[in-house]
């Protein structure tokens, strides 16, 4: 069986540098022998978590799908924008509510235990977004996610993709390339459903 790899933009917007991101880390990676998921966080409206809602409604059917998404996975490759210095509160909402789902089926759960994550962010800023993976790196180690230290960071954002979607900077492409090269290696040694 190869490895599977989920990517996930932190953004909604249709003209986001990390979603432009994640598409080329995802055309990457399908160059590999992974079985590869480019995931939307759209087709997962999910309400602002709320404790109370939690209790009186339960998780919502969303929450659970993305669960098993991620639940199924070797890897999980997100690219998140930076908003005030922290995490995107899109990407965040997600987390969180993924995050109480307990049970799939009947069966027990814990999403992002052992979970290979990579981390990659843009930004229009010369910190490429810094910030805000420092911010979501101890949010996935909470959850028992094994975090590379490799990550991404691309300033200047809005000149750095080619019209196809390619990275223009050398550096830039090679850092994602050892990012995904990273990413793979590790799914494989320690992934959850390799065997």
């Amino acid at each position: 069986m190869s490895v599977r790899i989920l990517v996930i933009a932190g953004s909604l917007r249709s003209g986001s540098h990390n979603r432009r991101l994640a598409n080329e880390a995802a055309r990457l990676l399908t160059l590999t022998t992974a079985e590869v998921t480019l995931l939307d966080l759209a087709d997962y409206a999910l309400p602002i978590y709320d404790g109370d809602h939690e209790e009186a409604a339960g998780v919502p059917a969303a929450a659970v799908q993305l669960a098993e998404r991620i639940e199924m996975q070797d890897g999980l490759l997100l690219v998140s924008p930076e908003y005030n210095a922290s995490v995107s509160p899109l990407l965040k909402n997600a987390i969180d509510w993924t995050s109480r789902v307990r049970k799939i089926k009947g069966r027990p759960v814990q999403p992002f235990k052992e979970l290979v994550v990579g981390l990659a962010a843009a930004s229009p800023g010369r910190l490429g977004g810094l910030r805000g993976l420092q911010a979501l790196r101890p949010i996935c180690q909470s959850l028992g996610a094994e975090v590379l230290s490799a990550q991404v960071t691309l300033g200047d954002a809005a000149t750095a993709f080619a019209e196809d979607g390619a990275l223009t900077d050398d550096h830039a492409r090679l850092a994602l390339d050892r990012l995904v090269e990273t990413l793979l290696e590790h799914a494989q040694a320690l992934g959850r459903h390799v065997p």
